[in-house]
Protein backbone atom coordinates (compact mmCIF):
# COMPACT_ATOMS: atom_id res chain seq x y z
CA UNK A 1 0.00 0.00 0.00
CA UNK A 2 1.18 3.40 -1.22
CA UNK A 3 0.88 5.90 1.74
CA UNK A 4 2.98 8.62 -0.41
CA UNK A 5 0.81 12.11 -1.90
CA UNK A 6 0.59 12.06 -5.32
CA UNK A 7 1.08 15.66 -8.09
CA UNK A 8 -0.39 16.76 -10.96
CA UNK A 9 2.09 18.14 -13.57
CA UNK A 10 0.95 21.57 -12.69
CA UNK A 11 2.71 20.32 -9.22
CA UNK A 12 5.31 19.17 -10.31
CA UNK A 13 6.31 22.24 -12.79
CA UNK A 14 5.57 24.30 -9.12
CA UNK A 15 7.92 22.33 -7.43
CA UNK A 16 10.59 22.77 -9.88
CA UNK A 17 10.28 26.21 -9.89
CA UNK A 18 10.53 26.15 -6.11
CA UNK A 19 13.87 23.76 -5.90
CA UNK A 20 15.61 26.10 -8.69
CA UNK A 21 14.55 29.27 -6.12
CA UNK A 22 15.89 27.25 -3.12
CA UNK A 23 19.28 26.46 -5.05
CA UNK A 24 19.81 29.78 -5.80
CA UNK A 25 18.96 31.52 -2.34
CA UNK A 26 19.48 29.49 0.35
CA UNK A 27 23.30 29.98 1.73
CA UNK A 28 25.49 27.91 3.06
CA UNK A 29 25.08 28.38 6.59
CA UNK A 30 27.50 29.57 8.75
CA UNK A 31 28.93 27.16 11.83
CA UNK A 32 28.85 30.64 13.69
CA UNK A 33 25.45 30.55 15.75
CA UNK A 34 24.63 34.34 15.27
CA UNK A 35 25.60 34.63 11.81
CA UNK A 36 23.41 31.43 10.73
CA UNK A 37 20.71 32.76 12.69
CA UNK A 38 21.34 36.14 10.67
CA UNK A 39 21.62 34.26 7.20
CA UNK A 40 18.09 32.58 8.06
CA UNK A 41 16.05 35.57 9.16
CA UNK A 42 17.67 37.32 5.60
CA UNK A 43 16.43 33.91 4.06
CA UNK A 44 12.67 34.18 5.74
CA UNK A 45 12.51 37.83 4.36
CA UNK A 46 13.08 36.50 0.90
CA UNK A 47 10.87 33.71 1.35
CA UNK A 48 8.11 36.21 2.76
CA UNK A 49 8.70 38.68 -0.16
CA UNK A 50 7.29 35.56 -2.60
CA UNK A 51 4.30 34.12 -0.28
CA UNK A 52 6.25 31.15 0.80
CA UNK A 53 7.28 31.93 4.39
CA UNK A 54 3.60 31.23 5.51
CA UNK A 55 2.21 29.64 2.28
CA UNK A 56 -1.35 28.88 3.36
CA UNK A 57 -1.39 32.08 5.28
CA UNK A 58 -4.29 34.35 3.88
CA UNK A 59 -3.13 36.84 0.64
CA UNK A 60 -4.99 39.70 2.58
CA UNK A 61 -2.57 39.56 5.67
CA UNK A 62 0.54 38.75 3.54
CA UNK A 63 1.00 34.80 3.17
CA UNK A 64 1.11 33.06 0.04
CA UNK A 65 -2.87 31.83 -0.26
CA UNK A 66 -1.71 28.26 -1.41
CA UNK A 67 -3.54 24.93 -1.13
CA UNK A 68 -2.03 22.57 0.71
CA UNK A 69 -0.47 20.20 -1.59
CA UNK A 70 1.73 23.25 -2.58
CA UNK A 71 2.38 24.17 0.59
CA UNK A 72 3.70 20.57 0.50
CA UNK A 73 6.12 20.80 -2.40
CA UNK A 74 7.16 23.88 -0.43
CA UNK A 75 7.74 22.51 2.99
CA UNK A 76 9.87 19.20 1.25
CA UNK A 77 11.87 20.98 -0.97
CA UNK A 78 12.95 23.45 2.23
CA UNK A 79 13.43 19.26 4.30
CA UNK A 80 16.04 18.90 1.37
CA UNK A 81 18.35 21.49 2.93
CA UNK A 82 17.49 20.13 6.79
CA UNK A 83 15.22 23.63 7.04
CA UNK A 84 11.58 23.96 7.80
CA UNK A 85 9.49 26.63 6.83
CA UNK A 86 9.93 29.27 8.67
CA UNK A 87 13.73 28.58 8.41
CA UNK A 88 14.30 29.92 11.95
CA UNK A 89 12.79 28.93 15.27
CA UNK A 90 9.39 31.06 15.05
CA UNK A 91 7.21 28.75 17.10
CA UNK A 92 5.34 32.14 18.62
CA UNK A 93 4.57 33.01 15.18
CA UNK A 94 3.16 29.62 13.50
CA UNK A 95 1.27 29.19 16.97
CA UNK A 96 0.40 32.78 17.51
CA UNK A 97 -0.10 33.65 14.23
CA UNK A 98 -3.12 30.83 13.72
CA UNK A 99 -4.44 31.84 16.72
CA UNK A 100 -5.08 35.60 15.84
CA UNK A 101 -6.27 34.75 12.31
CA UNK A 102 -9.26 32.35 14.54
CA UNK A 103 -9.29 34.37 17.30
CA UNK A 104 -8.70 37.88 16.59
CA UNK A 105 -10.76 41.31 15.32
CA UNK A 106 -9.85 42.25 11.46
CA UNK A 107 -8.33 45.57 13.20
CA UNK A 108 -5.69 42.46 15.30
CA UNK A 109 -5.27 40.95 12.02
CA UNK A 110 -3.75 43.71 10.12
CA UNK A 111 -1.75 44.82 12.63
CA UNK A 112 0.26 41.88 14.05
CA UNK A 113 -0.01 38.91 10.91
CA UNK A 114 1.20 40.90 7.83
CA UNK A 115 4.76 41.23 9.67
CA UNK A 116 4.86 37.54 11.00
CA UNK A 117 4.02 36.69 7.60
CA UNK A 118 6.45 38.67 5.81
CA UNK A 119 9.53 37.71 7.92
CA UNK A 120 10.08 41.05 9.67
CA UNK A 121 9.23 39.66 12.84
CA UNK A 122 9.70 36.75 14.81
CA UNK A 123 7.37 35.81 17.82
CA UNK A 124 8.29 33.88 21.05
CA UNK A 125 5.34 31.59 22.95
CA UNK A 126 5.68 32.05 27.06
CA UNK A 127 3.41 29.82 28.37
CA UNK A 128 5.44 27.32 31.25
CA UNK A 129 6.25 29.70 34.28
CA UNK A 130 7.40 27.78 37.71
CA UNK A 131 4.63 26.82 39.02
CA UNK A 132 2.46 25.96 36.08
CA UNK A 133 4.10 23.46 32.74
CA UNK A 134 1.37 20.19 32.04
CA UNK A 135 -1.06 22.22 34.15
CA UNK A 136 -1.33 25.51 32.29
CA UNK A 137 -4.70 26.71 33.80
CA UNK A 138 -2.65 26.72 37.13
CA UNK A 139 -0.60 30.08 35.46
CA UNK A 140 0.16 33.04 37.75
CA UNK A 141 1.56 35.78 35.45
CA UNK A 142 -1.38 38.77 35.98
CA UNK A 143 -2.49 41.07 33.57
CA UNK A 144 -4.43 43.39 35.58
CA UNK A 145 -6.12 46.12 33.36
CA UNK A 146 -5.62 50.04 34.28
CA UNK A 147 -7.34 52.35 31.71
CA UNK A 148 -6.22 51.49 28.09
CA UNK A 149 -3.50 49.00 29.27
CA UNK A 150 -2.95 46.00 31.26
CA UNK A 151 0.09 45.70 33.78
CA UNK A 152 1.63 42.57 33.48
CA UNK A 153 3.83 40.87 35.90
CA UNK A 154 5.27 37.39 36.67
CA UNK A 155 7.57 34.80 35.27
CA UNK A 156 7.37 32.96 32.36
CA UNK A 157 10.37 30.03 32.16
CA UNK A 158 11.81 27.40 28.77
CA UNK A 159 11.18 30.42 26.42
CA UNK A 160 12.03 30.76 23.10
CA UNK A 161 15.70 30.01 21.28
CA UNK A 162 19.27 32.25 21.35
CA UNK A 163 19.03 35.84 19.73
CA UNK A 164 15.87 37.41 21.03
CA UNK A 165 12.40 37.85 19.60
CA UNK A 166 10.25 41.15 18.55
CA UNK A 167 7.15 39.81 19.76
CA UNK A 168 6.13 37.67 22.66
CA UNK A 169 2.69 36.35 23.07
CA UNK A 170 1.59 34.89 26.19
CA UNK A 171 -1.59 33.93 28.33
CA UNK A 172 -2.03 35.43 32.11
CA UNK A 173 -4.21 35.95 34.77
CA UNK A 174 -6.79 38.74 34.19
CA UNK A 175 -9.58 38.05 36.88
CA UNK A 176 -7.69 36.77 40.48
CA UNK A 177 -10.88 36.08 41.73
CA UNK A 178 -12.77 34.08 38.67
CA UNK A 179 -12.44 30.18 38.16
CA UNK A 180 -9.84 28.11 36.71
CA UNK A 181 -10.19 28.52 32.56
CA UNK A 182 -12.22 31.73 32.86
CA UNK A 183 -9.51 33.66 34.51
CA UNK A 184 -7.10 34.03 31.71
CA UNK A 185 -7.20 36.15 28.50
CA UNK A 186 -4.14 35.86 25.81
CA UNK A 187 -2.00 38.67 24.49
CA UNK A 188 0.61 39.69 21.40
CA UNK A 189 2.78 42.38 22.62
CA UNK A 190 5.80 43.94 21.73
CA UNK A 191 9.25 42.29 23.60
CA UNK A 192 11.10 45.21 24.27
CA UNK A 193 8.74 46.66 26.63
CA UNK A 194 10.57 48.48 29.82
CA UNK A 195 9.96 45.95 32.49
CA UNK A 196 10.79 43.01 30.20
CA UNK A 197 13.76 41.02 31.47
CA UNK A 198 14.97 38.46 29.41
CA UNK A 199 17.74 35.68 31.18
CA UNK A 200 19.41 33.19 29.26
CA UNK A 201 18.76 28.87 30.81
CA UNK A 202 21.74 26.22 29.67
CA UNK A 203 19.55 22.78 29.19
CA UNK A 204 20.30 19.84 28.45
CA UNK A 205 18.82 19.15 25.06
CA UNK A 206 20.49 20.88 21.76
CA UNK A 207 18.45 22.89 19.27
CA UNK A 208 19.94 26.97 18.44
CA UNK A 209 19.00 28.47 15.12
CA UNK A 210 20.36 25.44 13.09
CA UNK A 211 19.47 22.22 15.46
CA UNK A 212 23.58 21.76 16.37
CA UNK A 213 23.67 23.78 18.95
CA UNK A 214 23.40 23.94 22.55
CA UNK A 215 19.95 24.85 23.46
CA UNK A 216 19.21 28.26 25.23
CA UNK A 217 15.80 28.27 26.52
CA UNK A 218 15.27 31.78 28.82
CA UNK A 219 13.49 32.60 31.85
CA UNK A 220 11.35 36.19 30.95
CA UNK A 221 10.64 38.16 33.75
CA UNK A 222 7.61 40.88 33.84
CA UNK A 223 7.68 43.95 35.97
CA UNK A 224 4.97 46.33 35.61
CA UNK A 225 5.36 46.02 32.17
CA UNK A 226 2.25 48.10 30.57
CA UNK A 227 0.82 46.63 27.24
CA UNK A 228 -2.10 48.81 25.10
CA UNK A 229 -5.12 46.64 25.64
CA UNK A 230 -5.61 46.42 22.00
CA UNK A 231 -3.11 43.39 22.26
CA UNK A 232 -5.47 41.17 24.07
CA UNK A 233 -6.87 38.73 21.67
CA UNK A 234 -10.27 36.77 21.64
CA UNK A 235 -11.83 38.39 24.56
CA UNK A 236 -11.04 39.43 28.33
CA UNK A 237 -10.62 36.03 30.33
CA UNK A 238 -11.51 33.76 27.17
CA UNK A 239 -7.97 33.25 26.79
CA UNK A 240 -8.49 29.33 27.12
CA UNK A 241 -10.74 29.25 24.91
CA UNK A 242 -8.02 30.93 22.42
CA UNK A 243 -5.22 28.82 23.76
CA UNK A 244 -7.03 25.92 22.09
CA UNK A 245 -5.89 26.71 18.55
CA UNK A 246 -2.04 26.80 19.44
CA UNK A 247 -2.16 23.69 21.65
CA UNK A 248 -3.72 22.19 18.90
CA UNK A 249 -0.76 22.65 16.53
CA UNK A 250 1.76 22.26 19.32
CA UNK A 251 0.05 19.21 20.12
CA UNK A 252 0.53 17.53 16.34
CA UNK A 253 -2.12 18.55 14.55
CA UNK A 254 -0.25 20.98 12.03
CA UNK A 255 1.89 17.83 11.08
CA UNK A 256 5.75 17.93 10.27
CA UNK A 257 7.04 17.19 6.83
CA UNK A 258 10.20 15.87 6.03
CA UNK A 259 12.46 12.93 7.32
CA UNK A 260 14.13 12.31 10.44
CA UNK A 261 17.34 14.41 9.99
CA UNK A 262 19.24 11.53 12.17
CA UNK A 263 18.39 8.73 9.90
CA UNK A 264 20.52 9.60 6.82
CA UNK A 265 23.59 10.41 8.88
CA UNK A 266 23.33 7.42 11.28
CA UNK A 267 23.22 5.15 7.74
CA UNK A 268 25.90 6.71 6.72
CA UNK A 269 27.70 6.47 9.45
CA UNK A 270 26.91 2.83 10.07
CA UNK A 271 28.01 1.71 6.45
CA UNK A 272 31.50 3.56 6.85
CA UNK A 273 32.25 2.71 10.22
CA UNK A 274 34.16 -0.65 10.61
CA UNK A 275 33.55 -3.50 13.39
CA UNK A 276 36.31 -6.35 13.56
CA UNK A 277 36.53 -5.28 9.93
CA UNK A 278 33.26 -5.08 8.80
CA UNK A 279 31.26 -2.01 8.64
CA UNK A 280 28.60 -1.57 10.86
CA UNK A 281 25.96 -1.92 8.79
CA UNK A 282 26.86 -5.41 7.56
CA UNK A 283 26.61 -6.92 11.21
CA UNK A 284 23.14 -8.70 11.48
CA UNK A 285 22.24 -7.49 14.82
CA UNK A 286 23.16 -3.53 13.63
CA UNK A 287 20.99 -4.43 10.54
CA UNK A 288 17.80 -5.47 12.64
CA UNK A 289 18.14 -2.35 14.62
CA UNK A 290 18.46 -0.13 11.55
CA UNK A 291 15.52 -1.59 9.60
CA UNK A 292 13.60 -0.97 12.71
CA UNK A 293 14.71 2.76 13.35
CA UNK A 294 13.81 3.42 9.62
CA UNK A 295 10.35 1.96 10.12
CA UNK A 296 9.52 4.04 13.00
CA UNK A 297 11.04 7.25 11.37
CA UNK A 298 8.80 6.48 8.35
CA UNK A 299 5.43 5.95 10.21
CA UNK A 300 6.29 9.31 12.27
CA UNK A 301 7.02 10.83 8.40
CA UNK A 302 3.45 10.05 7.36
CA UNK A 303 1.94 11.00 10.38
CA UNK A 304 3.29 14.07 10.26
CA UNK A 305 2.29 14.39 6.99
CA UNK A 306 -1.19 13.28 7.63
CA UNK A 307 -1.88 15.54 10.04
CA UNK A 308 -0.51 18.27 7.87
CA UNK A 309 -3.04 17.10 5.10
CA UNK A 310 -5.90 16.68 6.84
CA UNK A 311 -5.31 20.14 9.14
CA UNK A 312 -4.45 22.69 6.30
CA UNK A 313 -7.45 20.47 3.56
CA UNK A 314 -9.97 21.58 6.22
CA UNK A 315 -10.73 17.97 6.97
CA UNK A 316 -12.40 16.84 10.40
CA UNK A 317 -9.72 15.79 12.90
CA UNK A 318 -9.86 13.86 16.54
CA UNK A 319 -6.81 12.07 18.32
CA UNK A 320 -4.35 12.15 15.45
CA UNK A 321 -2.52 15.42 16.90
CA UNK A 322 -1.67 13.62 19.88
CA UNK A 323 -1.15 10.63 18.53
CA UNK A 324 1.64 12.25 16.50
CA UNK A 325 3.35 13.82 19.70
CA UNK A 326 2.24 11.04 21.74
CA UNK A 327 4.65 8.68 19.01
CA UNK A 328 7.44 11.34 17.94
CA UNK A 329 7.89 11.50 21.90
CA UNK A 330 8.10 7.64 22.34
CA UNK A 331 9.94 6.96 19.07
CA UNK A 332 12.47 9.62 19.90
CA UNK A 333 13.25 8.41 23.57
CA UNK A 334 13.14 4.77 21.91
CA UNK A 335 15.91 5.85 19.55
CA UNK A 336 18.29 6.60 22.23
CA UNK A 337 18.57 2.93 23.04
CA UNK A 338 18.16 1.48 19.77
CA UNK A 339 21.01 3.45 18.36
CA UNK A 340 23.44 3.16 21.91
CA UNK A 341 22.72 -0.54 20.87
CA UNK A 342 23.95 -0.29 16.91
CA UNK A 343 26.88 1.92 17.54
CA UNK A 344 28.13 1.43 21.14
CA UNK A 345 29.48 3.81 23.29
CA UNK A 346 30.45 5.90 20.74
CA UNK A 347 26.74 7.37 20.79
CA UNK A 348 27.50 9.25 24.30
CA UNK A 349 30.52 11.40 22.61
CA UNK A 350 31.39 14.22 20.83
CA UNK A 351 35.02 13.32 20.50
CA UNK A 352 35.39 12.88 16.96
CA UNK A 353 38.30 10.88 17.41
CA UNK A 354 35.94 8.16 18.80
CA UNK A 355 32.32 9.08 17.57
CA UNK A 356 30.24 10.16 14.32
CA UNK A 357 31.67 13.80 12.94
CA UNK A 358 29.89 16.79 15.00
CA UNK A 359 28.53 14.78 17.75
CA UNK A 360 25.20 14.21 16.10
CA UNK A 361 24.36 10.81 17.55
CA UNK A 362 25.18 12.59 21.18
CA UNK A 363 22.72 15.70 20.35
CA UNK A 364 19.86 13.05 19.34
CA UNK A 365 20.84 10.74 22.77
CA UNK A 366 20.40 13.93 24.75
CA UNK A 367 17.38 15.24 22.56
CA UNK A 368 15.31 12.07 22.53
CA UNK A 369 14.97 12.52 26.50
CA UNK A 370 14.59 15.82 26.96
CA UNK A 371 11.74 16.06 24.16
CA UNK A 372 9.27 13.83 25.87
CA UNK A 373 8.57 17.27 28.07
CA UNK A 374 7.92 20.18 25.86
CA UNK A 375 5.11 20.97 24.02
CA UNK A 376 3.08 18.84 26.26
CA UNK A 377 4.37 16.12 27.65
CA UNK A 378 3.65 12.05 27.08
CA UNK A 379 1.32 12.32 29.45
CA UNK A 380 -0.40 15.27 28.38
CA UNK A 381 -1.12 13.39 24.99
CA UNK A 382 -2.34 10.16 26.59
CA UNK A 383 -4.92 11.91 28.43
CA UNK A 384 -6.17 14.24 25.26
CA UNK A 385 -6.10 10.92 22.77
CA UNK A 386 -8.43 9.87 25.35
CA UNK A 387 -10.33 12.45 25.98
CA UNK A 388 -10.79 12.94 22.03
CA UNK A 389 -11.99 9.49 21.60
CA UNK A 390 -14.59 9.32 24.33
CA UNK A 391 -12.87 7.39 27.58
CA UNK A 392 -14.05 8.71 30.73
CA UNK A 393 -16.05 11.28 29.63
CA UNK A 394 -20.07 11.47 28.07
CA UNK A 395 -18.79 13.90 25.03
CA UNK A 396 -15.79 13.85 23.57
CA UNK A 397 -13.66 17.00 23.26
CA UNK A 398 -13.41 18.59 20.18
CA UNK A 399 -10.01 19.67 18.37
CA UNK A 400 -9.15 23.12 18.36
CA UNK A 401 -10.14 25.63 15.49
CA UNK A 402 -7.19 25.72 13.26
CA UNK A 403 -7.86 27.93 9.65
Amino acid sequence: MDFEVTYSEEQQRFRGEVRAWFDANVPALDPDSLTRYRQLRALGRKLGDKGWLYARAPKQYGGGGLDVDHSIILEEEADRFGLALPPYYDSGGRLGGATILVWGTEEQKQAFLPPIYRGEVRTWQLLTEPGAGSDLAGVQATAIRDGDEYVINGQKIFVGSDHGADRIWMIAVTNPKAKRHENVSWFMIDANLPGITVQPMELMGTGGEGGTDPVTKNTVFFDNVRVPAFTLVGGENNGWKAATTHLELEHGAGGRIGRHRVWDRLLRYCQETKRDGVPLARHADTRDLLADIYMKTEVMRLFGLRNFWLTYAKRPRSYEGPQLSYYRKMTGLWMTGAILEAVGPVALTTDETWGPPEGFLELQQRNGIVAVHPGGTADVQRVSMARRIGIGRAAREAAGEVR
